[in-house]
C-alpha cells in the first residue's frame, strides 16, 4: 500500500528467504492498550522454548481509529516485533492472542480471547461514554462475541464456571468455544506470597513499618478521580517513621494523560516519600507487600482482598456495581475510608485491627482453576496451534522485584 510502511518479518511475502527456520506456526499478540499488554505477557511464557512457535505483534486501533498512546513503547520495551495494523491485517496467522476484542473481529486466525482484568464479566453495569440510559452490557454478550452472524473467537477464555450460566443466556452461541481457565495473575501474585520479606525489602519497607497502598482504576468514579489529594493527605499524617505509601495507577491513567502529567500531579507525593508503580509491573509486588489496601471497585483491590490483604475503600460507583460481582461484595462488606475525617487513627484501625474474615470467600469468586491456569491456557493454545505440547514442566513463576518511582523521578 503506497505510503503505508512495512516490515520485512517473518511472515508475508518472501518470509521463506528471511526466516531462520521454515514452518514455524504465527502467533499473533493483539495489543490495543497497555492494560492488555500486561495480561498478555503472563500468558506468552507458555510459549517459551518452543522453536516451532513465531511470535509478533500488533497495535490494534480503538474503534475510532485512534491509537493508545504508550502501546508500542511497552511492546518495544520486551524486544517485540511490531507488525503495523494495516500489515497484520493481510495475513492469517495460526493463532490471535487478545486481552481485548477490540479489533480481532479484523484480523485472520483463530483467535484466543482472554480477560485482561478480574474475571471475565464487567464489574459496572454499563461503560461510562455509552451514558446513563444505555442497557447493562457485559464482555459475554453477543455484540462482542459476534461480528455479523459469525463467532469471533476460537476460544474464549473465563476464570469462573459461573461465568458459563453468564454465557449461556447471553451468547450461547460461543459455548463450544468457552474454556475456564481460571486467572493467570492471580495465580501468579498467589505464587508471591512467600516472597513478601523481598518485595518490602525492594521498596525499602522497614521491618517494624506498614506499607499502605492506594490503588486506583480509571474515570471519575476512581480513588484519585474521587479524591485527588488522598496521596498528599496520606503522607502528611501519616510518620514516615512508622509508615510507607505506595501508589498504583490504572495503565489507562498513565496511557490518557501521559507519564509526564502523572508524575507531575505526584510531584508533592513523590518528594514526600511516595512509591509509585510503573503501569507496566510492580503493583502485584506492592500488593503481595502492603498491610493496608485503599482502593476501589477495580481489578487491583479485588486481587488485594483475595489475597488477604486488609482493605478499605476510597471510593464506589454504587449504582453502577454489577450485583454479585466480587466488586459488590467489596461494597457491601469492606470497612470506608472517610477522606474528610483525620487519616492516621483511620489508617491504624484499619491496619491492625478490623475484622478480614469477609474476604475469605473472595478467590473462590475470582477463580473455579486456582493454580491451574497456565497448564489450561498451554494446552488451550496448542490445541488451536494444532501441535503437540510441549513436555517440560510448567510452574507458575512469582512475580519480579518492585522498581517503583520514587522522588528522585527514577525507578530504583
Amino acid at each position: 500500500m503506497l505510503g503505508l510502511s512495512w516490515v520485512n518479518g517473518p511472515v508475508g511475502m518472501g518470509a521463506a528467504d528471511r526466516v531462520l527456520r521454515l514452518g514455524a506456526r504465527t502467533v499473533l499478540v493483539v495489543v490495543p492498550f497497555v492494560v492488555a499488554g500486561t495480561r498478555l505477557m503472563d500468558v506468552l511464557p507458555l510459549l517459551e522454548a518452543d522453536h516451532r512457535v513465531q511470535v509478533v505483534f500488533t497495535v490494534a486501533p480503538a474503534p475510532g481509529g485512534a491509537m493508545c498512546h504508550g502501546v508500542e513503547e511497552f511492546l518495544r520495551s520486551y524486544g517485540a516485533l511490531v507488525l503495523p495494523w494495516h500489515q497484520a491485517l493481510q495475513y492469517e496467522f495460526d493463532l490471535v492472542l487478545a486481552a481485548s476484542p477490540v479489533g480481532v473481529d479484523q484480523l485472520h486466525g483463530r483467535v484466543m480471547l482472554i480477560p485482561h482484568g478480574s474475571g471475565a464479566v464487567r464489574t459496572l453495569l454499563r461503560a461510562r461514554s455509552a451514558g446513563p440510559d444505555a442497557e447493562p452490557t457485559h464482555n459475554l454478550d453477543r455484540a462482542t462475541l459476534m461480528c455479523r452472524g459469525r463467532l469471533v473467537v476460537s476460544a474464549l477464555v473465563l476464570s469462573h464456571d459461573d461465568e458459563l450460566a453468564v454465557l449461556r443466556t447471553s451468547c450461547p452461541q460461543a459455548l463450544p468455544a468457552a474454556v475456564v481457565a481460571g486467572d493467570i495473575c492471580y495465580d501468579r501474585i498467589v505464587a508471591s506470597v512467600p516472597f513478601r520479606a523481598q518485595y518490602r525489602r525492594a521498596l525499602s519497607v522497614g521491618e517494624t513499618q506498614k506499607l499502605v497502598t492506594v490503588a486506583s482504576t480509571w474515570q471519575p468514579e476512581s480513588t484519585l478521580g474521587r479524591h485527588p489529594e488522598l496521596l498528599d493527605r496520606l503522607l502528611n499524617a501519616l510518620p514516615a517513621k512508622e509508615y510507607r505509601v505506595a501508589a498504583i495507577l490504572h495503565p489507562n491513567i498513565w496511557n490518557v494523560h501521559g507519564e509526564w502529567q502523572v508524575r507531575a500531579w505526584l510531584a508533592d507525593s513523590l518528594r514526600a516519600g511516595l512509591l509509585l508503580m510503573p503501569p507496566e509491573e510492580g503493583w502485584r509486588a506492592a500488593l503481595v507487600a502492603s498491610d493496608l489496601l485503599i482502593g476501589d471497585h477495580g481489578s487491583v483491590t479485588r486481587y488485594g482482598a483475595a489475597i488477604g490483604v486488609p482493605v478499605a475503600l476510597a471510593a464506589c460507583p454504587e449504582r453502577e456495581i454489577r450485583s454479585g460481582s466480587v466488586a459488590d461484595a467489596l461494597r457491601r462488606c469492606a470497612p470506608r475510608l472517610r477522606p474528610d475525617k483525620p487519616m492516621a487513627g483511620q489508617i491504624r484501625a484499619m491496619a491492625s485491627v478490623h475484622d478480614c474474615s469477609w474476604q475469605d470467600s473472595i478467590p473462590q469468586r475470582i477463580t473455579s482453576r486456582p493454580g491451574e491456569a497456565g497448564l489450561i491456557l498451554r494446552r488451550t493454545m496448542y490445541r488451536l496451534l494444532n501441535l503437540d505440547e510441549p513436555v517440560r514442566a510448567l510452574p507458575v513463576s512469582p512475580v519480579p522485584l518492585p522498581r517503583p518511582i520514587t522522588g528522585s523521578g527514577e525507578p530504583r
